[in-house]
């Protein structure tokens, strides 16, 4: 069944359709009925105009392609699985919540709570801007990625980021078992009370990084503006460059090129347990 060339703006306009192709339609009008395509199921979408609410909720099986989605159509996704978003545009407000099986590439998203509580997570090549993006999903893989955001990647679980520039306050907080290969981080407190968090090739910049961390490790990094870094942190780090300052790290060892100040408080006890060297060579403990 292909439906083509068609306007829809009452309720549940294509309710229920299983293995259809929907193509060069428009999701408007003065009826502004919400949820189109609710309950569907094997849909092939291209070339769409969504500005109306809630238009894919409980879908199982769905290719969107070419198509855009206004900052009317808010709640797009919703409860789905299995799901491919292509070269499209997307403004709405929660645009994903609680889906699993989910690839989006090449597409372009402004959408504040982007991504929420989802799971097999796949993006490729696209950029997202969104004041809290990617809440409490699990498992998940980012190549690609221009992130502009605030507080990104809260409860994340096993992700891999990879070739990524992210702009973004606050990201990672309470996360867990997330590799970040090849990556730009910019913002500030990065990574507060992460768990397994392991950065290789990174370019980390900002304030109060990296503190309150279990199982903290940075290969070949380099770390701009990061004064008072690692604070109460376990942390295994090499860094390339300098770092500005170290607060009260908890244990492991930091080695970088440069270190502009460590500060260690009088009555913090675990100094002993830390080992900080600079050049890679002129170890000693602290």
């Amino acid at each position: 069944m292909i439906i083509d060339g068609k306007t829809f703006d009452e309720e549940r306009a294509l309710y229920g359709l299983d293995g259809a192709g929907v193509r060069n339609c428009r999701f408007d009008g003065p009826a502004d009925g919400e949820s189109a395509m609710k309950e569907c199921r094997n849909l092939s979408v291209e070339n769409c105009y969504f500005n109306l609410r809630y238009p894919f909720w409980h879908v199982s099986g769905a290719t969107i392609r070419d198509s855009e989605m206004t900052d009317k159509c808010r709640a797009a996704l919703w409860y789905d699985e299995d799901i491919t978003i292509e070269n499209c545009r997307m403004d709405g407000i929660k645009a994903l919540r609680e889906c699993s099986n989910i690839m989006l590439r090449d597409t372009q998203v402004v959408s504040p709570e982007f991504l929420w509580r989802c799971h097999d997570v796949r993006i490729e090549s696209s950029s997202l801007e969104s004041e809290y993006p990617m809440f409490e999903c699990k498992d998940m893989a980012i190549s690609g990625l221009t992130l502009k955001g605030k507080y990104s990647f809260q409860y994340v679980e096993n992700a891999v980021i990879r070739d990524s520039v992210m702009d973004t306050k606050d990201a990672f907080w309470h996360s867990k078992n997330v590799t970040v290969y090849d990556s730009v981080i910019k913002g500030e407190y990065l990574a507060w009370y992460s768990e397994n968090l392991r950065l290789v090739r990174c370019r980390i910049i900002g304030t109060q990084p990296l503190c309150y961390c279990k199982g903290l490790i940075l290969e070949d990094c380099t770390m701009e503006g990061t004064d008072l870094s690692f604070e109460r942190s376990e942390v295994n780090a090499k860094v390339h460059g300098s770092i500005d300052s170290i607060k009260n790290p908890s244990s492991g060892r930091i080695c970088a090129d440069s270190i502009g100040q460590i500060i260690m408080d009088p009555e913090y006890t675990n100094a002993q347990l830390v080992e900080i060297c600079c050049s890679f060579s002129d170890l000693h403990s602290i």
